[in-house]
């Protein structure tokens, strides 16, 4: 099957092929990471309305991102996190 890349993915589909691209030390962590939070989109959710002040949106869009998933998606988790007591501070 032949895709349409476009600028990025070519680029990135090149430095595979010219082997600069390295597998993360914590591949399988990773990939299930990313399996759950795929996962619990696609779960049926109620909408809410959360007022945050625009510094704290900001800074969830950039972590969303830095993430590789949806701003909402982020906050939800934080949410869920915090919620079951998995979530943690820093120290």
């Amino acid at each position: 099957m032949k895709y349409e890349l476009d600028e990025e993915e070519q680029e990135i589909l090149e430095a595979f092929e010219r082997g600069e691209l390295k597998r993360v030390a914590n591949a399988d962590q990773e990939i299930e990471r990313i399996r759950l939070a795929a996962r619990n989109t696609l779960k049926k959710s109620k909408r809410v309305t959360l007022r945050v002040t625009e510094h704290d949106f900001n800074v969830a869009h950039i972590r969303a991102m830095e993430e590789g998933m949806p701003y909402q998606t982020l906050l939800s988790s934080v949410i869920h996190k915090y919620l079951s007591g998995r979530l943690v501070e820093k120290e």
